[in-house]
């Protein structure tokens, strides 16, 4: 079960994962803040904060597998809090997962460095802000389905992430599905379903 922490108080967050705690039902919450994993601590003390992902998770969750790892692509630091979000979700509901941060087109030779483990990866999930040119790259470069997470990193004109997401939109490299703006948890999820039935 997941919550979305986002417009709930840290009250109403504490009486939902009480409710499954209850249930014996793992459970993890996403968007959280710091008031939040707080009070949720002072009522479950074994729940864990993935602080970098804003994620709370109390429970027990089935060990990451998989022979092919979902790898997490970042273009740059200011995105990664949605990558951590796609990457411990993934992580949470079973897949093995890898990271590899700080790879935008800005510093593109950086990527190239890493040729090999995007091409074994099972799925990709491309997270970037400003332009989002990154997910049309790895895409023309593997042949593996990429999820492409626009954020709302950058400047005026990136109009909070719709130029990101306008642009992963209009990809013309082949296999490349996109999600709404910041939507780790999404990307994390349907990463989780592909890799699961590779």
């Amino acid at each position: 079960e997941v919550v979305f922490c986002a417009g709930k108080t840290p009250e109403q967050v504490v009486k939902i994962l009480r409710r499954f705690a209850a249930l014996g039902q793992s459970v993890f919450a996403t968007r959280a803040t710091p008031e939040i994993f707080a009070a949720v601590r002072s009522a479950l003390p074994r729940a864990i904060w993935h602080e970098k992902a804003r994620i709370i998770s109390a429970g027990s969750f089935p060990r990451p597998r998989g022979r092919r790892a979902i790898l997490v692509v970042s273009a740059g630091t200011s995105d990664q809090a949605v990558a951590e979000e796609a990457a411990v979700t993934a992580s949470l509901l079973g897949s093995r997962v890898e990271r590899l941060y700080d790879v935008g087109v800005a510093g593109i030779h950086r990527l190239f460095r890493d040729m090999k483990r995007l091409e074994e990866a099972a799925v990709l999930i491309v997270v970037a802000g400003m332009e989002g040119a990154l997910a049309s790259v790895v895409g023309g470069l593997v042949s593996r389905p990429v999820i492409a997470v626009p954020t709302s990193v950058g400047y005026g004109a990136n109009f909070r992430g719709l130029s990101a997401l306008l642009a992963m939109l209009n990809a013309c490299a082949p296999g490349i599905a996109v999600v709404n703006i910041d939507n780790g948890f999404g990307a994390g999820c349907i990463a989780h379903r592909i890799a699961r039935n590779r």
